[in-house]
């Protein structure tokens, strides 16, 4: 989870490099792949200005299938055994690249469909000071997972309740908000959490934003399990 998200991130920026063409498994992609899809471990495009990666960076990952029909509207079919260990995070990027005080606004709304059954969260994952911060977003979890590091209690921010920890993976700080409940669609205002991080918390300073990152991260899906962006965006002022 969020001890191996720096590791992701470094793995899909040099999938290109590393492995054009390969192919994990032989999941298909679901017929509404009008646009783009593939099931490369690292695949990856660019589409209305977000990037979108298939991203299967972890051990003992089974097959994976991205399908995109624009930017903002995609998803994954993935059958992931049952064993422990983040095996992916299909993610779905924007680039900010604007300090903290420098926006008047960071705003994001969500909307997507997910599994009953297997184990993974829908989450934000941003990145601030060339990756040596790292702040997720839970919106919704199903299974056995959890964050890294330890509660630091409950904060209302940004238009959603959540329970936020504070922990450290080796190579970033990482402060991660779990929603209280699970949501499937609403909107989240970003730059309040971060500010609330900066000013309240004393966390980091006015670090530069570097990419908003939102996608599954998956740990099991046995048997095959689909997970539907259907629409997501992120606009900054």
């Amino acid at each position: 989870m969020a001890s191996r998200t720096l590791t992701r991130t470094v793995k899909a920026l040099l999938a290109p490099a590393l492995a054009l063409g390969a192919t994990v498994g032989l999941a298909s992609a679901p017929a509404s792949a009008a646009v783009w899809n593939t099931c490369d471990q690292w695949g990856n495009t660019n589409l209305n200005g977000y990037t979108l990666y298939n991203n299967i960076w972890g051990s003992g990952a089974g097959s994976q299938c991205i399908w995109a029909n624009s930017g903002t509207n995609w998803g994954v079919n993935a059958n992931h055994p049952n064993t422990g260990g983040i095996k992916s995070y299909p993610n779905q990027k924007k680039v900010v690249n604007k300090t903290i005080t420098s926006l008047g606004s960071l705003n994001s709304s969500y909307n997507v469909s997910v599994p009953s059954s297997g184990a993974y969260n829908t989450s934000y994952d941003i990145w601030l000071k060339n990756n040596a911060y790292e702040v997720m977003l839970w919106v919704n979890k199903t299974g056995a997972v959890g964050p890294l590091g330890t509660s630091q209690g409950t904060a209302t921010l940004g238009g959603h309740t959540w329970t936020v920890y504070k922990g450290s993976n080796g190579s970033n700080e990482v402060f991660s908000f779990i929603r209280t409940s699970n949501s499937s669609s609403g909107s989240v205002q970003i730059l309040p959490i971060l500010k609330w991080i900066k000013d309240t918390k004393g966390w980091f300073g006015n670090e530069t934003i570097g990419d908003v990152q939102f996608g599954f991260e998956i740990t099991s899906s046995s048997g095959g399990l689909n997970f539907t962006t259907n629409n997501l965006t992120v606009s900054s002022s």
